[in-house]
């Protein structure tokens, strides 16, 4: 156990330093100085004064070498500090821890809204004794997987906001403009997680032990939810786990589709201008909510099948 978790935590090291280093070396190559967009201070960039950007050039070291930049950057940023902006000059981490829990309250809420629409749908899908009912419903995660998110959320708000007026189409105050934004970024995800139980369900339910389990009389109902359920779960779960990360970087389009703050507005605004700092930060953390939603499914498996064993639970996934 100790040993799994030793190992864990070490891909979970490499796995951030991995996505500081790729964020590193992709950002440097996009156009544009980030030392001209501090001496412009949000204007017009074609009539700064080329002294004062080659003095802030060198105050933020990009006249050296990449590899000195990177290892410099790399090491401020183990010990917290991933640079200030340089536009405002407020420290990067601080912008983002900023804006950190609106995105985390909207993904919460897509969340488990996916979660319960998904599981529901694919219950339902294969519950029914209809064929043309299975079927029907068996087409609504393909539908929803396919449909683009700014579609969704621009389909809401028309409806629900322009038509009924029963959601504040703008902004994010307040239970009531949380509602359709997470619909919005619910839609795909729980069609992910509907799609693939429904699949894991069919042929869970296809295998010789439900059959003896329905000779001995037992009903669809406790056929499903106590018998083929627990088992099917499993490939579910891990795809959860990888959704998780999904969710924010989809908060990037539903963020600016419904003027919200948040961290993918931030990052938005971040790359136009050329804000590495705020954009690494905002990377790192992604790797970070990847890397500890992926440890936490491990660890749920033996709860939920105690036949699997902690450092086999991949393997079974």
């Amino acid at each position: 156990m100790l040993r799994y978790l030793a190992r864990r935590l070490l891909q979970g090291v490499f796995v951030l330093w991995a996505a500081y280093t790729l964020s590193f070396l992709i950002l440097f190559t996009l156009p544009g100085d980030a030392a001209t967009v501090a001496a412009a201070g949000g204007g017009d960039a074609s009539t700064v004064d080329p002294k004062l950007v080659e003095q802030l050039r060198h105050e933020y070291g990009l006249d050296q070498p990449l590899w000195l930049q990177y290892l410099h950057a790399l090491g401020k940023a183990l010990r917290g500090d991933f640079g200030a902006n340089p536009q405002t000059g407020q420290p990067a981490l601080h912008e983002v821890t900023q804006v950190l829990p609106n995105t985390l309250g909207l993904a919460a809420a897509a969340l488990v809204l996916a979660v319960v629409v998904g599981f529901l749908l694919a219950v339902a899908s294969t519950f029914p004794r209809a064929s043309w009912l299975r079927q029907a419903l068996g087409a609504l995660p393909p539908l929803g997987a396919a449909v683009p998110v700014f579609w969704i959320g621009l389909l809401l708000l028309q409806w629900f906001s322009f038509h009924l007026r029963w959601f504040p189409s703008l902004g994010d105050e307040g239970f009531r403009s949380l509602v359709l934004p997470a619909v919005t970024l619910a839609v795909p995800t729980g069609a992910y997680i509907a799609q693939l139980l429904s699949r894991s369900l069919r042929l869970t339910l296809g295998r010789p032990y439900i059959d003896q389990v329905r000779a001995k009389g037992a009903g669809e109902a406790r056929v499903h939810f106590a018998h083929a359920l627990r088992n099917a779960v499993l490939p579910t779960l891990t795809m959860v786990g990888v959704l998780i990360g999904n969710l924010l970087a989809g908060t990037v389009v539903t963020e600016t589709v419904f003027s919200r703050t948040g961290v993918g507005r931030l990052v938005v605004q971040a790359v136009g201008d050329r804000d590495l700092p705020v954009v690494q930060v905002v990377v790192v953390f992604a790797a970070l909510v990847f890397v500890v939603s992926s440890l936490a499914v491990d660890l749920i498996y033996p709860l939920i099948d105690r036949r699997i064993v902690l450092g086999r639970a991949a393997a079974i996934a």
